[in-house]
C-alpha cells in the first residue's frame, strides 16, 4: 500500500500544467481531486513518475450560465454542483446526482473534470453526463477542441483525451424534456454503484453495465415507439456487457438495470407531469 517514488509538481496555471506534461511526457500524470488516482498508485497499478498538482487552478472552478448550455469548470467540485442554485434550476439531473458520489469528505474533494477523465464505467458522473449529451472541452498545444460525450468514453479507464491534452470544460445543454431521475443501487451509500441509471426525458444511461457508460438505446428506441416505461425498461440490458465481479454476476446486472431503469422512467415520467 506504498506507492513508488514519484516526482511532485504544482501547476499555478493551465498554461504551466500543458508545459510541464509537455515536459514529462507520458511518465506524468494530472493530479485533481485524487480520490482515483492514488488508489491505484498506493496498490502500484499505476506508477507515474511525475504527479502535476492542478488544485491551484481555480480557474477551472466555475459554473457559468452560457444562453443555451450550462458552462463547468473541470475542477468544479461535487459538492459545489450539489449545492448549485443554477444546476438545481437549469439541469436538476446533475446536481441531484453529485449528491450521490461517496460521502461529504469525497463530495468536498472530487472534482467533475477528474471523475470523468477517469474513465472508470462505475462512476456515477460520466453516465450522467452521457445522458445529458454534453460536450466535453480539451486544451492542448494544438489548441482548444470539442469532444461529444457520445465518443469521449473509449474503453475502460480509457478515453479520447490524448496524453498531452488538459480536460477544462464541460458544457451541458439545457434540457428541453423536464423529466429525470438517478437511480443506483450500492451495498453501502458510499460505494460504487452494482448498476445505476441516469433518465434525462427520453435519454437513459447506464452505469456499470459495460466497459463504458453506455446509452440504453434499446429503451430509448421503445419509449420513442409509443411504450410505456415498464415495458421499455425490460429492454434496459439489450446491447451491454456487464462484467462478473465480487459484487454481482452479470445476470444480476442485468436484472438490476431493468428494475432500476423501470423506477428511474417513471420518475422521471411524474416529474415531467
Amino acid at each position: 500500500m506504498i506507492p513508488a517514488p514519484f516526482r511532485y509538481q504544482r501547476a499555478s496555471s493551465v498554461d504551466e500544467a500543458l508545459a510541464l506534461v509537455a515536459e514529462y511526457g507520458d511518465d506524468a500524470k494530472f493530479l485533481a481531486g485524487g480520490h482515483s488516482l492514488l488508489p491505484l498508485m498506493k496498490l502500484r497499478l499505476a506508477q507515474p513518475e511525475v504527479l502535476i498538482d492542478l488544485a491551484p487552478l481555480r480557474e477551472l472552478s466555475y459554473i457559468r450560465d452560457a444562453a443555451g448550455h450550462i458552462a463547468i469548470g473541470a475542477l468544479t467540485r461535487h459538492h459545489d454542483l450539489e449545492q448549485s442554485t443554477l444546476l438545481a434550476q437549469a439541469v436538476p439531473l446533475l446536481a441531484h446526482a453529485a449528491g450521490q458520489v461517496g460521502d461529504p469528505q469525497i463530495r468536498h474533494r472530487g472534482t467533475l473534470g477528474g471523475s470523468l477523465a477517469h474513465g472508470d464505467p462505475a462512476s456515477d458522473l460520466p453516465a450522467v453526463i452521457l445522458a445529458l449529451d454534453a460536450t466535453l472541452v480539451a486544451r492542448g498545444p494544438s489548441g482548444q477542441r470539442e469532444i461529444a460525450a457520445a465518443g469521449f468514453f473509449q474503453g475502460l479507464f480509457e478515453t479520447a483525451l490524448e496524453p498531452d491534452e488538459l480536460l477544462v470544460e464541460i458544457r451541458v445543454p439545457k434540457p428541453a424534456a423536464v423529466g429525470w431521475s438517478f437511480q443506483k443501487f450500492t451495498k453501502r451509500a458510499i460505494d460504487w454503484a452494482i448498476v445505476g441509471v441516469a433518465v434525462q426525458g427520453s435519454s437513459v444511461a447506464l452505469v456499470n453495465m459495460a466497459s463504458i457508460p453506455v446509452r440504453a438505446g434499446a429503451v430509448e428506441r421503445a419509449l420513442a415507439s409509443g411504450v410505456g416505461p415498464r415495458d421499455a425498461a425490460a429492454h434496459a440490458a439489450e446491447g451491454t456487457s456487464p462484467v462478473e465481479d465480487i459484487n454481482a454476476t452479470p445476470e444480476y446486472r442485468e436484472h438490476l438495470a431493468r428494475i432500476l431503469t423501470g423506477r428511474a422512467l417513471e420518475e422521471a415520467a411524474g416529474r415531467a407531469g
